[in-house]
């Protein structure tokens, strides 16, 4: 039994244990939740429940006149009002205060000492302190003893539901944040990467009033400079095994921050998707899911407890959460200097986008607060044309301040730092799906090498007349051929139609944000 005191959240549990090691938390878990089980490979497989995923819709941020003008209200952001936020944080506290134990974990989010905060996570399950041991940054004995008050507060309720007569509550799930309070409220959802994402929110908000640029991206560096690179891209576009590259070093797989020093890291681990996974696909991934990670939600063979990476029977979306020091190429710690390469990555479908293209501040800007790609649609009822995806900023659910404000953070620290943005399309070459083949993983990987090696910084381009960016022309190792998309169509007319039907679906997408952007940025849009 720990001493620790919680009294100044209103907690009078008398049995809390702070920030115990992995064994420990495993130990509490095979005690007390007889669902949970140890994988042969040493992961401790924990399950969310009826919630296998974030719920979005249920998300709400306390409307307070500190922070209500710089919030970007909508469908993303949907407003609170403080006295129902008081009434979920009560209903969470009684629920934690019924408990006989409950476990918290103090640390950081963001790998610079200069612009990190303190994060606490108060929780009455042991799987969700090994989550977030795992997705923070893990304090030293010195920097836990001298921890002091924490800056954000998560209260894990979420075994507990939300009353959805409350006013403001469209089901039993609420999540709400409080910046004023620096808190997370959790009710009616055990999916740890609620915790997650609502740390990134936080980030979010505070770092861009620093006059620093929060990113949904995947970082490397040169193992020799200080350069790094960044990589931008929606689910299916190769952001995550285009990021495993072992001839770099990796700063993070998914949150980061560019300051006036260069990049660092949000987080102290990875949350991989874990849905057919193997050691051939993610040699990586594979070999760090191991004592001390969590995998989500996963079924395991009754007699030897393998996991059955292609079971999708509790979900799709599996899960493995670890350590970054668990990454054989990563680089401890997670900083690096000034981006040399910004590279947003798409996988159209529409098969009309070049492999790769070279964007001024203008259409850098346009596409960052676009954020496109496209997903092959479902069969179902027949329906077979590939569907246009759109999230601001390559993480539209995340964002608290109108995309422009990351979009001019973003320009100024390519103009300040002479970064080349790329838009690199891992999708369809020949044709739309259905038609034309995806772009061979290979050629991409080689691409992106040219991007690092800054062969294609001087390669020829020419202008695309639909969507105004340079095409690049030539790429070592890359067939000339494949690089302009419209000579790989047997149908020339066919591939005008579809990049007007694709320039008119971004046109489109944009009216929702271009109140709120210069008319250079306005003046980027494709023509239809």
């Amino acid at each position: 039994m720990s001493t620790f005191s919680l009294d100044q959240h209103g907690i009078s549990v008398k049995n809390i244990f702070r920030n115990l090691a992995p064994c420990r938390l495993y130990e509490e878990a095979i005690l007390n939740e007889p669902e949970t089980r140890i994988a042969d490979t040493g992961a401790l497989c924990a399950y969310s429940g009826a919630k296998t995923g974030r719920s979005p819709k249920d998300k709400r941020i306390v409307k307070n006149p500190a922070s209500e003008k710089d919030i970007w209200w909508g469908a993303v952001n949907v407003p609170l009002e403080p006295h129902v936020y008081d009434i979920n944080r009560e209903r969470a506290i009684d629920y934690l205060n019924t408990r006989d134990t409950l476990y918290v974990f103090d640390g950081f989010a963001g790998w610079d000492p200069a612009t990190q905060i303190k994060v606490r996570v108060i929780c009455s399950r042991p799987y969700h302190a090994l989550f977030m041991h795992t997705m923070l940054i893990r304090p030293t004995h010195d920097q836990l003893e001298n921890f002091g008050q924490p800056d954000f507060v998560i209260i894990n309720a979420g075994r507990f539901p939300a009353n959805q007569h409350t006013p403001g509550m469209t089901s039993k799930t609420s999540i709400d944040l409080n910046f004023e309070k620096g808190e997370l409220v959790i009710l009616g959802t055990e999916y740890a990467g609620e915790m997650k994402k609502g740390v990134f929110t936080v980030m979010n908000y505070l770092m861009p009033k620093r006059g620093i640029l929060s990113m949904h991206c995947s970082a490397t560096a040169d193992k020799s400079a200080n350069r790094s690179s960044v990589l931008f891209g929606l689910s299916g576009t190769g952001k995550t095994t285009l990021s495993a590259d072992p001839k770099r070093l990796l700063i993070g797989d998914d949150e980061h921050c560019w300051s006036d020093t260069g990049i660092f890291n949000i987080e102290g681990g990875c949350y991989a998707k874990a849905i057919d996974l193997t050691p051939e696909s993610e040699p990586d991934i594979f070999q760090a899911l191991r004592f001390g990670s969590v995998l989500e939600n996963v079924v395991l063979d009754d007699e030897n407890r393998r996991v059955q990476f292609h079971d999708k029977s509790i979900t799709e979306n599996t899960r493995g959460a670890y350590p970054i020091e668990f990454i054989r190429n990563a680089k401890i710690p997670c900083v690096a200097g000034h981006p040399s390469d910004i590279i947003f990555l798409t996988c159209d479908a529409f098969g009309v986008l070049p492999p790769v293209s070279k964007l001024s501040q203008a259409h850098a800007m346009y596409h960052f607060i676009s954020g496109y790609t496209a997903k092959v649609a479902g069969t179902e009822m027949g329906v077979t044309e590939p569907s246009a995806t759109f999230s601001p900023c390559f993480g539209g659910p995340f964002l608290v301040w109108h995309p422009a404000k990351y979009a001019e953070l973003l320009a100024q620290r390519m103009h300040d730092h002479k970064a080349n943005v790329w838009l690199v399309n891992t999708g369809w070459s020949g044709g739309s799906y259905g038609t034309g083949k995806r772009m061979k993983l290979s050629l991409t990987r080689q691409i992106i090498d040219c991007i690092h090696s800054g062969e294609l910084a001087s390669a020829s381009t020419q202008k695309d007349p639909v969507f105004g960016f340079d095409v690049v022309t030539a790429c070592p190792g890359v067939p000339a051929e494949v690089l302009i998309p419209k000579n790989t169509w047997k149908d020339p007319a066919a591939y005008d139609a579809t990049a007007k039907k694709l320039a008119t679906l971004f046109i489109n997408n944009f009216k929702t944000y271009q109140d709120g952007v210069s008319p250079e940025v306005r003046a980027a849009s494709p023509v239809a």
